[in-house]
């Protein structure tokens, strides 16, 4: 992984190409980060760089954060996150890193939390197919059987009602469709997991050049 910078959905719209066709984008204003901290091999056994993304009004960090942030020269970020960069010894604490570090044509991997949805049946949450709705069936919505009697328990992994969404997801290979340096923001072909304003980490896509 040589890019990566922290982000929020904006939502959805579409954009015509050259040759007229309708292009489903996703908005994401991405940046501007800075570099918090970079740790080495050296002082922490890897390479990586911490990166703050989002104004966080001073009287909420607390004192050990504003001594974290104090020494790298940044106002308090509400948001931090690491990313292990092949270069990440390139880069300079209190570097801002902004929208065009990324160019059209690039494939990226963007991962956000989901939108939760609640508790749900084995039909929305999975998929599964309903009991007849006929009169005299008493089967219409539920898990169906668990299986074996003998065993006395289920199964771990069995697909049953549950809580549904808030999961971490990924979503691999989505280009990178228009770059709005003055704005900070990435056009990004296809859709992207979360709610609009929700928090995504966007990095050059680690199957690029399959």
């Amino acid at each position: 992984m040589n890019k990566a910078i922290i982000g929020k959905k904006v939502g959805m719209t579409q954009i015509f190409d050259k040759d007229g066709r309708v292009i489903p984008v996703t908005v994401i204003e991405a940046g501007p980060c800075y570099v918090i901290q970079k740790k080495s091999k050296e002082t922490d056994g890897y390479d990586a760089v911490q990166l703050g993304f989002g104004d966080l009004k001073e009287q909420r960090a607390n004192k050990p954060l504003k001594g974290h942030f104090m020494k790298a020269s940044v106002a308090p970020k509400k948001h931090l996150r690491e990313f292990r960069l092949a270069d990440a010894a390139a880069y300079e604490v209190g570097q801002e890193i902004r929208a065009d570090i990324f160019a059209e044509g690039d494939l990226v991997d963007v991962t956000a939390r989901s939108k939760g949805k609640g508790f749900a049946g084995s039909i929305k949450r999975h998929g599964q197919r309903r009991g007849p709705m006929s009169h005299g069936s008493h089967y219409h919505r539920g898990p169906g059987s668990l299986g074996s009697i003998d065993a006395a328990r289920v199964f771990k992994g069995r697909p049953l009602p549950g809580r549904m969404g808030g999961d971490r997801v990924t979503v691999q290979r989505l280009q990178v469709v228009k770059v709005d340096a003055d704005n900070n923001l990435l056009l990004v072909r296809g859709a992207v997991p979360g709610p609009r304003g929700g928090l995504v980490t966007i990095k050059d896509s680690v199957k690029a050049q399959k």
